[in-house]
């Protein structure tokens, strides 16, 4: 993803001048993608840590910078925001990791080097986080870390949405097909959308993972990707909800559900109405263009226990 955004921004900027920090931050990405950057420093020896993070952004400011491009999650995010804060500096995150629900992100790394090459103006933005242990327990605890200063675009997306409408009888129509199709492989996403198909099974799923159901029972619980390939049958089924907010499909949350996965899988939408009635479209970025293109046009998703409503994936 820092090399597609790169690449992008070399494509649209290509005078721009790049300040980087050493590996694995960012310096081999920025010369893949064509640029000649300047190297300010490098981290310490081992695994990178948000000290790392602080040190390149503080490093960043005081060489003048007009944006600070990172890669990650809402993590990194709030480290990036917090050195951030007093120096006038704006940020952009191009989205990379498990929980990216802040509003300081462009919708796709293009996206982020489209905003990041043209922006003339800033507005403060919020950067949430959420624990993850009470998260996969269930628990959902929005806390905003920061209040940062970010390019005004409309390439970026909102504060996702926690919660929505009732789901009962969406949970029981899934269900039903669950059921009557046993020899099919049904790959439950994360979220409380889905979650409540799984109760609705009879099982306690995982809230942030992937579970893995066929036959009557679980076959992996908060799998991973290679163990949901291991899964996969002859006919498989993703199911799927939108992040209430942003309308991402794929590519926010859901790292499991990797392209390789997606294109063995068909596809099913399901959301509250609640949830729908708050966005436009639906949005899907599996670090895949070509799989994007072919999920991209309308879909059915699934508002309840037999009804559907049509809505575009862009």
């Amino acid at each position: 993803r820092a090399r597609r955004a790169l690449s992008a921004l070399r494509e649209r900027a290509p005078d721009a001048t790049l300040l980087a920090w050493g590996e694995p931050m960012g310096a081999a990405e920025a010369r893949a993608a064509g640029f000649d950057p300047e190297v300010l420093g490098d981290p310490a020896a081992g695994e990178t840590t948000r000290a790392d993070t602080a040190a390149a952004v503080e490093a960043f400011v005081d060489a003048g910078v007009d944006l600070v491009l990172f890669v990650g999650g809402d993590g990194t995010a709030a480290d990036v925001a917090e050195t951030l804060e007093g120096s006038g500096v704006p940020m952009l995150g191009v989205p990379a990791g498990v929980k990216v629900y802040s509003s300081v992100f462009a919708v796709s790394p293009e996206d982020a080097a489209e905003v990041a090459a043209r922006f003339d103006r800033t507005e403060r933005r919020e950067v949430m986080d959420i624990d993850e242990d009470d998260y996969r327990a269930g628990e959902v605890h929005p806390e905003l870390r920061a209040v940062a200063s970010v390019p005004v675009a409309d390439e970026l997306q909102s504060s996702k949405q926690l919660g929505g409408g009732t789901v009962e009888s969406l949970a029981e129509g899934v269900a039903a097909d669950v059921r009557s199709d046993p020899d099919r492989t049904w790959v439950l996403g994360p979220g409380s959308t889905v979650g409540a198909v799984k109760a609705e099974l009879g099982f306690e799923g995982s809230p942030i993972g992937v579970d893995v159901y066929r036959g009557g029972e679980v076959v992996a619980l908060d799998a991973s990707e290679a163990e949901i390939l291991d899964h996969l049958g002859e006919a498989n089924t993703v199911v799927v909800s939108p992040i209430g907010g942003q309308g991402f499909v794929f590519g926010r949350g859901n790292p499991q559900l990797s392209p390789d996965v997606v294109r063995r899988c068909d596809v099913a939408v399901v959301a509250s109405r609640a949830k729908l009635d708050d966005l436009r479209v639906l949005r899907v970025d599996t670090d895949d263009p070509e799989l994007d293109e072919t999920l991209r046009g309308w879909v059915k998703v699934r508002v309840g226990k037999f009804e559907r409503r049509m809505v575009k994936v862009v």
